[in-house]
């Protein structure tokens, strides 16, 4: 790839793309607005893997239960959509987390995604959105280290890096192995940081009820879920916001002129296994979110989910 193709495949795209999502999308409850958001936009996207990833926390009892939760509930939110012609392209990702950064985990959704990968290049790229453990993907790189080449990355993991504490970012401390990977792989890489720039996609009981609750059935469900998870950690009397955060890597390819979101280049960071990033001048460049411009992202999800 030529030094400016690389730095293209970091600028938002025009016209329709390819897309895959990876998601662990039992975790929380932002996973469902995401692959809403990127079903919805018919006009942009064409959808051609939705794979679950796994996690493991108070919702799975362990990695694995929390992929095959995540599958079950990638397709009901299809089925919310009434998307089931899309049932044939979501896949099972990864059982456990990688155990070094030569071996592969062999999954449905690893090979897949390998063998889709050949199907691209530089000029006509596979656009690849992390939302969770970068287990399935980083995998798929180990079976097919070609496809770095062909695709793009859209990674939500870690936090900004100016921050003095570890990382202890949810996807990014599942299976570090796997970032080190994707970061490591000098392929084309978006990064959305979860503390000091997407955590200013907060929404509450009252927004959502007005925006989405009584739009259609899938609203409903957003409605209903969020704020159900929410008020199991906190006082119903309470004042309390919940973090959207997967949305973000959908709202990217609608941020032509950056009025979405900013970004800026930077060497790309080099998470360690002490949880800390490290850096080095001479690395490849990524390109990193910044700023969110909150309200125009959650205009923008509103509409689509509505519409």
């Amino acid at each position: 790839m030529t030094d400016a193709q690389f730095f293209k495949n970091m600028t938002v795209p025009t016209g329709k793309v390819d897309i895959v999502l990876d998601t662990d999308t039992y975790n929380e409850i932002d996973d469902q607005y995401a692959i809403a958001y990127m079903v919805r936009q018919t006009e942009k996207f064409n959808i051609k893997g939705i794979y679950a990833a796994p996690f493991f926390n108070g919702n799975s009892t362990s990695p694995e239960d929390g992929m095959e939760k995540s599958y079950d509930e990638i397709l009901k939110v299809l089925d919310l959509l009434e998307r089931p012609d899309l049932n044939e392209i979501v896949f099972k990702g990864s059982r456990e987390y990688l155990k070094n950064e030569k071996e592969p985990v062999i999954s449905p959704a690893a090979e897949h995604l390998a063998a889709l990968a050949d199907n691209y290049s530089p000029e006509n790229p596979l656009y690849i959105a992390l939302i969770g453990a970068f287990t399935n993907v980083a995998s798929a790189i180990l079976l097919n280290p070609k496809m770095k080449e062909n695709c793009i990355f859209l990674v939500l993991g870690g936090h900004a890096d100016y921050l003095p504490t570890p990382v202890y970012e949810f996807n990014m401390i599942q299976d570090i192995a796997a970032a080190r990977i994707i970061f490591n792989s000098k392929a084309p890489l978006i990064q959305f940081p979860a503390i000091g720039a997407v955590d200013a996609l907060t929404t509450s009981k009252y927004e959502l009820e007005h925006w989405l609750k009584g739009k259609n059935k899938l609203c409903d469900y957003l409605y209903e879920n969020t704020v159900h998870e929410a008020e199991k950690h906190v006082d119903a009397n309470f004042p309390w916001t919940r973090v959207i955060w997967d949305i973000i890597v959908i709202a990217w390819f609608f941020n032509d002129n950056e009025k979405l979101m900013e970004t800026t280049l930077k060497h790309a960071i080099i998470p360690q296994y002490d949880y800390y990033y490290s850096t080095d001048m001479r690395r490849h460049y990524e390109r990193c979110v910044y700023r969110v411009f909150r309200d125009k992202v959650f205009a923008h999800l509103f509409e689509t989910l509505t519409k």
